[in-house]
């Protein structure tokens, strides 16, 4: 059974699209990974990925959090908050996807030989 990521990843594509123009430029960090082709990929090296793409968030969301608590007038509320939620949003959907991941891995032990 092979899964196709095309249309999820078209879908996201189209609503950074629609988003984009109203972020700050210091959320901006190009944090977007694309991945065409993940027939031969290792999985460890794509869970890692995603891993490190959520820290990178949540790095980027504390940093423009202590820049406003410093008085840094380049950066807005706005910005913090929108950084923030990003953040939070990746964090749900890496818990998530680590909790399908123990369901699936318990069910196959669960399985007889």
């Amino acid at each position: 059974m092979q899964i196709s990521a095309n249309p999820l990843m078209q879908e996201m594509q189209s609503l950074r699209g629609e988003i984009a123009p109203s972020i700050g430029s210091s959320i901006r960090p190009n944090l977007t990974q694309q991945v065409n082709n993940t027939t031969g990929a290792d999985f460890s090296q794509l869970l890692s990925q995603a891993v490190g793409s959520v820290n990178e968030l949540q790095q980027s969301s504390a940093n423009l959090a202590t820049r406003l608590d410093m008085g840094d007038t380049t950066v807005t509320l706005s910005d913090t908050v929108i950084a923030r939620e990003k953040a939070g949003v990746a964090f749900e959907a890496t818990v998530q996807v680590r909790n399908k991941l123990v369901d699936a891995y318990k069910e196959i032990m669960s399985m007889p030989v």
